[in-house]
């Protein structure tokens, strides 16, 4: 009876690879967000990334290529949390008729503390929804539901969410 063989980690092939694709990934990344602090940290989620990726079977060859690509991503991600926390921020700064910006802020925060107050289900359907603007279809698929079931949680997170912010008075 022969004992099984320990497989080499996938991920040791990065090792090699390392010191020639850091400069490359690190200088593709910099170019295109133009800060180093932003770069540095996107280069270490890449490798992060590739690690993670490396390790599932069916993964392609290891490179330079495909380093870029996860970096591509992971540019991409930043730009899209960067652009969430902006739309977040222009929505409460540029609120038409307000004469006071406290009380916009002072909305945003009771908004939080409403959201939070919510069951997970609520707070997760609404913030995927409203927060992160993904259409019903892709909030069903991050939550394993169907999109029914997903539309008729989303009415129920919504009264949830008013019956919290007015106190239980629904006018």
């Amino acid at each position: 009876m022969s004992s099984p063989q320990a497989r080499p980690d996938p991920a040791f092939a990065l090792l090699d690879l390392y010191d020639t694709a850091l400069p490359q990934v690190y200088g593709y990344l910099l170019a295109r967000c133009g800060d180093r602090t932003q770069a540095e940290e996107l280069t270490s989620e890449t490798f992060l990334a590739a690690v993670q990726s490396a390790r599932k079977p069916g993964t392609g060859p290891i490179g330079v290529g495909w380093l870029i690509g996860i970096a591509r991503h992971k540019l991409v991600d930043h730009w899209r949390r960067r652009e969430r926390e902006e739309r977040g921020f222009r929505l409460v700064r540029d609120e038409p008729g307000v004469e006071d910006p406290w009380d916009v802020e002072l909305d945003a925060i009771q908004a939080r503390q409403v959201l939070e107050s919510l069951g997970a289900h609520h707070r997760c359907a609404l913030t995927l929804r409203y927060l992160d603007g993904l259409p019903v279809p892709e909030v069903a698929g991050v939550m394993g539901r169907t999109v029914h079931a997903t539309e008729a949680l989303l009415v129920r997170a919504r009264v949830a969410f008013r019956r919290a912010w007015t106190g239980g008075c629904d006018d």
